[in-house]
């Protein structure tokens, strides 16, 4: 079967991974993200007073930390081409990995530009930024404010890529995935 690959991403408390779960709790089988817990591991070897926006701070290799990311993104992609069902979503996609290198200003080599052209999704929504429920935690380190540039940046990245995002509307969460369920309906 062609599984449908679905990328669910926007910027950190957009409400994205909301959309995720609940998603998988009516049975769609979901990829969910991995740098929440690369952030946390990174956290508990780093300087703790050290506190900001960038998790790469707590790595000794930001470069490496991000070509594992990019990795375990890929892993998940490989691994939804051997399901059998007709989507498979995933709360962010390999090209948010040189979104968030550019936004934090990081070079990166022709490897990361190529796995993001042969890896490539059907649909990506995009959740927008929204203060009214945006909250930092330990793990999600960046400010409202970085949130919106950030927000631009993955828009930039995936367009850059080919893709037209699709901006999901700031709406209670059960009509965020009944927004995202109609949208693929037709495609």
């Amino acid at each position: 079967m062609n599984t449908k690959k679905v990328v669910i991403t926007g910027a950190p408390g957009t409400g994205k991974t909301s959309i995720v779960n609940g998603l998988e709790k009516r049975g769609f089988h979901c990829f969910h993200e991995i740098i929440r817990d690369m952030t946390s591991r990174a956290k508990k070897n780093g300087d703790p007073s050290a506190v900001v926006s960038n998790p790469l701070v707590f790595v000794d290799d930001s470069l490496q930390f991000n070509k594992d990311l990019l990795k375990g993104r890929a892993e998940h992609f490989k691994n939804s081409l051997h399901l059998n069902t007709p989507i498979s979503f995933f709360d962010r996609g390999m090209p948010d990995v040189l979104a968030y290198m550019d936004f934090f200003k990081q070079t990166y080599s022709k490897e990361f530009i190529e796995a993001c052209e042969s890896h490539k999704y059907d649909t990506i929504f995009i959740v927008p930024p929204w203060k009214e429920i945006y909250v930092s935690d330990n793990e999600r380190l960046e400010t409202f404010d970085e949130a919106e540039k950030i927000h631009d940046a993955l828009l930039n990245t995936y367009t850059k890529f080919g893709y037209d995002p699709i901006i999901v509307p700031k709406n209670p969460v059960d009509q965020r995935i009944a927004f995202v369920l109609e949208t693929l309906k037709p495609l």
